[in-house]
């Protein structure tokens, strides 16, 4: 019997992957926050699949998603990023990663993890939002406005609220599996 999933992820076997095993599950860890913060930031102006498709070059590239390294960052690896023609060579964004990585540690001190403090928008668990049809499924809502506002009042950078709900869904903030999909429950 074959399984039925969220529209959008049909395209090929990498996004059914992506979709069956990691979208809409929720992450506590605050190195996978980080890894999907960075990748989503990254997104901005493009489409997921194509992040999807440069994610072990972005791993590398970025040492693995080491926020306390990527935060310390020379201009010579920025250079060696911009040159890198795995990743998107975007230096405002590759810019943004650091500060985003030096901002994330101080959430850390602040709040004990930075998932403390993300998962508070929620109260602490996923937003169920039981979505009948792909158009169901909004690009914003009222929390991700807020958490975008908040993190770009704490100098976080490519974080506007499209991108923060496209975290809050890969990261299980929300669950955004549409009616029918055999992840929904």
């Amino acid at each position: 019997m074959e399984k039925i999933r969220c529209g959008w992820c049909e395209k090929d076997d990498l996004y059914r992957k992506y979709h069956d095993e990691e979208w809409g599950k929720p992450i506590y860890d605050d190195e996978s926050i980080f890894e999907f913060l960075i990748l989503e930031s990254f997104q901005a102006g493009l489409s997921w699949y194509t992040i999807l498709t440069k994610r072990e070059n972005f791993r590398k590239a970025f040492d693995d998603f080491n926020y306390k390294k990527i935060a310390s960052y020379s201009d010579d690896k920025v250079e060696e990023l911009m040159q890198n023609a795995g990743i998107i060579r975007n230096k405002l964004k590759i810019l943004a990663t650091i500060t985003n990585a030096q901002k994330f540690q101080e959430v850390q001190k602040e709040f004990g993890s930075f998932s403390k403090y993300i998962w508070s928008f929620v109260d602490g668990k996923p937003i169920d939002n039981k979505p009948e049809t792909l158009k169901d499924v909004p690009a914003t809502t009222e929390i991700s406005d807020a958490l975008s506002r908040d993190l770009k009042k704490r100098g976080f950078k490519f974080m506007g609220s499209t991108v923060v709900y496209a975290h809050m869904q890969a990261t299980g903030m929300v669950n955004d599996h549409v009616e029918g999909c055999f992840l929904r429950n």
